[in-house]
């Protein structure tokens, strides 16, 4: 496998672990706070897929041989588009930003042109193009045709279970 998928795969891994740090944080300030968690065990599910699709998007990849081609560089495009989302998604929720279902007791609807305008911006406008970012720079083609559909009923879940939390909470979601 070449030298330039390893070094972009551990550069990605390394970011989605810093942005794990902010979460735990957050998770430890909004426990401390009352908030609420939901959906455990999606959340236990999406956080062992997320991690299985990266082992295995770069153990294909090692498996292969790939080489950096035009997969790959479409892969990193679409990764670095959703990691500036999901930075965009952090600075406006700030510390109730989460990998988890929480609910503050004191949590206000965003209503920032990102939410305003897209739907759970963070599933569909971060961690869908990233792991299928990940799968293209990887050619990760097992990875995708089986885990990112496993992948894809957990956020599902999460969306249908956010909907109905924010809808029950919040007089104007």
């Amino acid at each position: 496998m070449e030298q330039t998928i390893w070094v972009l795969f551990l550069l990605f891994f390394c970011l989605r672990l810093g942005t794990l740090a902010v979460s735990i944080r957050n998770e430890k300030r909004l426990n401390q706070n009352g908030a609420k968690e939901f959906g455990k065990r999606n959340s236990l599910a999406m956080a062992v897929l997320h991690v299985i699709f990266y082992l295995s998007a770069i153990f294909e990849a090692a498996l292969r041989g790939v080489a950096f081609d035009g997969w790959s560089l479409t892969g990193v495009v679409l990764f670095i588009c959703s990691y500036i989302v999901l930075l965009a998604v952090i600075f406006q929720l700030r510390e109730i930003w989460t990998v988890k279902l929480y609910i503050a007791e004191d949590q206000k609807i965003n209503k920032s042109f990102l939410f305003k305008y897209v739907r759970h911006p963070n599933y569909f406008l971060n961690i869908v193009p990233e792991l299928i970012g990940i799968g293209l720079l990887c050619h990760a083609w097992y990875a995708m045709i089986i885990l990112f559909p496993l992948y894809a009923v957990t956020v599902m879940v999460r969306v249908i279970q956010e909907e109905k939390i924010m809808k029950e909470r919040f007089v104007d979601f």
